[in-house]
């Protein structure tokens, strides 16, 4: 009797433990009428890779179960029949050693048809920022317990400072005074890193808004109320790495989970030299050490080859679209991921959403680097990465040079502008690479300095050229700085948004003179450029710089905007003779920055590093 009491008690016990073995099902629910008829979901749970799954649910059918190395993930695959099946909870039943256990999984409707999510294009202007060093917005979640140890102290560049989304949210007004109509956060998932990982660039967990920033709900609700004022979002996300702290290192689904996977004993960093991925004359070890080396010790290296990573990666990020509402992708470190794999992703999502839009991270400032990735581009064929946007880093290396140069008439100062579009031509679609002068990981434009002029030179460029325009949180109040060793000194908090600062620099009031000259220049441009099709879609000719002035004009439906600058510190006079296609029998033009009429004689008088934007 005591025997059987025993047996019956061990087999209860077993139930129950089975039944609560699974402790999470990435995703978390999914989305009915996708065009990619599979569902892989990945469970989580002690010894669940033992488990048989079954499922009953119109228009789903089981198409296979894949059993990992570790006994602690098992990858369900379902086969949806978007034809038939409904939004509902359907019912997935575990069974192992004739126990069995059930979890309910949603399947939800869609919010929208996947043609009307429109991504962001030339006609928008990016503004990326640090959700940690922006503003706090509810300092009650700065300590989270049940976290990687981590401190909060704003004395120290490289700790979180408690900025987050209920921040960002206080000051959308102040995005929409600006001009705005894009916002670019970095990474805004959970890091549940030691020390903190303030930057978000070490996922721990795909599927969960990091809790120091807020939760899926409120990301969600702030993407909501941007769009309620014109302004899109763009999400970053990294396909290349995850954070050493994930579970997936902690317990590796199978070693071929991870490029490298022996990294306690046999670490491989990649060299961070991209040219091998087109050089035609690369060696297999130059071209496996960019590719499979991981970034840095605390961000191992994603394997795309393995499909069942790829399948992982693809569905998150469709995830994130239909959960949140987001408008674009930013995709970190592009070149370091598997290609095919990348391409196919971005085929998929083409066909998914074919008005959206995705830019990837290339950094190489040559601009043949930089246009071979372009969805369509020749230089890469026959291969094709289906990426529409790549980033500009040619336009921020030359700018960054020519900010402290002379322009001449041959090779200094604006002539490597001049240049850089020059070889537009390499690109299929020029109007769709986002060009910047500074980001999260550059020095700040303005160095240490303060130089408002050639501030205004760049800014001026930047949002009248053939270019996606993105900014940088904060120098339109002449924040600066250098990277000294540390990141965390280009990435310092926004003044005012903290309680307690002494400065708030998101009201003019809270602003010195300087600053103030500074944003409304950034405003004036801004809000006319809103809207602008000659700036958005317009052509554009270029002039060689002569007597130290760079023109270009952008024309589009007999509209002409016409921007001449003066790279040079001294006071000028240029003949107007040199742009007569350009003016013609105009008498005169309207400067947008300084709202004068500026009349058209034989020749133009510019004062030192001036810049004119004029309406013909």
């Amino acid at each position: 009797m005591r025997r059987i009491v025993f047996t019956l008690l061990a087999a209860i016990t077993f139930i129950t433990a089975f039944a609560a073995n699974i402790n999470k099902i990435d995703p978390p629910f999914w989305y009915v009428g996708m065009q990619h008829p599979e569902l892989q979901l990945m469970v989580y749970g002690d010894g669940i890779g033992d488990a048989s799954v079954t499922v009953d649910y119109p228009g789903v059918n089981l198409s296979s179960t894949v059993r990992l190395e570790s006994k602690n993930y098992l990858l369900v695959y379902l086969s949806l029949d978007k034809e038939v099946i409904k939004p509902g909870t359907m019912t997935l039943t575990f069974t192992q050693n004739k126990k069995k256990t059930t979890r309910e999984y949603e399947l939800r409707a869609r919010d929208k048809n996947p043609t009307e999510r429109m991504g962001f294009d030339a006609s928008d202007a990016l503004y990326l920022l640090m959700p940690d060093r922006f503003a706090n917005g509810n300092p009650d979640n700065d300590m989270i317990a049940g976290l990687a140890p981590y401190t909060v102290d704003r004395n120290d560049p490289n700790a979180r400072h408690g900025g987050d989304l209920a921040g960002i949210e206080k000051h959308l007004d102040y995005f929409t005074d600006l001009g705005i109509t894009a916002l670019w956060f970095t990474p805004v998932l959970e890091n549940s890193m030691t020390g903190g990982s303030y930057h978000g660039y070490a996922t721990t967990d795909y599927y969960r808004v990091d809790p120091r920033f807020g939760t899926n709900e409120e990301y969600k609700s702030l993407i909501a109320k941007s769009h309620s004022r014109g302004i899109k979002m763009v999400m970053d996300m990294i396909f290349n790495h995850c954070g050493v702290e994930h579970a997936w290192i902690k317990d590796m689904p199978s070693r071929d989970w991870f490029n490298n996977p022996d990294h306690e004993t046999n670490f491989v960093q990649t060299s961070f030299k991209l040219p091998p991925m087109v050089d035609p004359y690369t060696s297999k070890y130059d071209f496996w050490k960019m590719n499979d080396g991981w970034f840095v010790p605390s961000m191992p290296d994603l394997n795309q080859k393995n499909p069942h990573v790829y399948r992982y990666l693809v569905q998150n990020s469709f995830w994130w679209i239909e959960y949140s509402g987001i408008d674009g992708i930013r995709m970190d470190t592009y070149p370091y991921a598997d290609y095919d794999a990348m391409s196919n992703w971005m085929k998929e999502l083409n066909n998914e959403y074919p008005n959206y839009n995705v830019v990837g991270e290339t950094w190489v400032t040559e601009p043949a680097y930089t246009a071979w990735w372009q969805k369509d581009s020749k230089l890469s064929a026959p291969r094709n990465s289906h990426l529409k946007s790549v980033m500009d880093f040619s336009f921020y290396d030359k700018i960054n040079i020519a900010k402290g140069e002379r322009t001449d008439d041959f090779s200094a100062g604006f002539n490597r502008i001049y240049n850089n579009f020059v070889y537009d031509f390499l690109y299929p679609n020029p109007e769709m690479v986002l060009a910047f002068y500074e980001n999260h990981d550059t020095d700040r434009f303005l160095g240490d300095g303060q130089n408002l002029d050639q501030l205004k030179q760049a800014v001026t460029l930047l949002l009248t050229t053939r270019r996606i325009p993105q900014l940088y949180y904060g120098t339109e109040i002449m924040m600066n700085g250098l990277k000294h060793g540390s990141d965390g000194y280009v990435r310092k908090d926004f003044p005012g948004g903290w309680a307690g600062d002494s400065q708030n620099a998101f009201t003019a009031s809270g602003r010195t003179a300087l600053q103030n000259e500074c944003f409304n220049f950034y405003r004036t441009l801004l809000q006319w450029r809103k809207g602008n099709e000659v700036i958005a879609k317009g052509d554009m000719i270029q002039f060689m710089p002569q007597h130290g002035v760079y023109a270009y004009a952008r024309m589009y439906n007999g509209k002409t905007v016409f921007v001449l600058l003066n790279g040079t510190d001294e006071e000028v006079t240029i003949p107007l003779t040199y742009y007569r296609e350009i003016t013609r029998d105009k008498k005169q033009g309207k400067d947008i920055i300084s709202n004068r009429n500026i009349s058209f004689g034989n020749e133009l008088r510019m004062k030192a590093r001036e810049s004119l934007i004029l309406e013909l």
